[in-house]
């Protein structure tokens, strides 16, 4: 599971999603990639299960890179407890994805291939999204 190994702050506020993202919306190191096209928060999990997708389908020589990490502690208060008392636990880490980021890259297959699994981890994620690659930026 990806954690943070230490933050500034341990607790922080919920935040709001503003606009499209312009950092981290062109590919940098591969040839394929995969764009956000929603507003979404991906915690771990999401994160875990769309990589294993990817690296159990992907030939050996092929090359992965995950452009995010989930920074941001999302805190929760058990069941039945009442109002009041502070503000609850960490209960997981999420990385706040907005339109137009692209959160994985790779390199080292043919289109075909790529197209076909980054769609096959797409459905493990709780947003929409799109497969780009390198001529379609130019």
């Amino acid at each position: 599971m990806l954690i943070p190994g230490k933050s500034k702050y341990k607790k922080q506020f919920k935040g709001r999603y503003r606009q499209q993202s312009s950092q981290g919306s062109v590919l940098s190191f591969g040839h394929y990639g995969m764009k956000v096209m929603g507003y979404a928060r991906l915690n771990s999990r999401h994160i875990e299960a769309a990589r294993k997708v990817i690296t159990k389908r992907l030939p050996k020589s092929s090359r992965l890179w995950i452009n995010i990490f989930p920074n941001l502690p999302v805190s929760k208060k058990p069941t039945d407890v009442r109002m009041g008392k502070g503000k609850g636990s960490v209960e997981e880490w999420v990385f706040r994805v907005s339109p137009g980021r692209i959160i994985f890259e790779l390199s080292g297959c043919d289109e075909e291939t790529a197209r076909l699994v980054l769609l096959r981890a797409s459905a493990k994620l709780p947003v929409s999204c799109r497969f780009t690659y390198l001529g379609e930026m130019l």
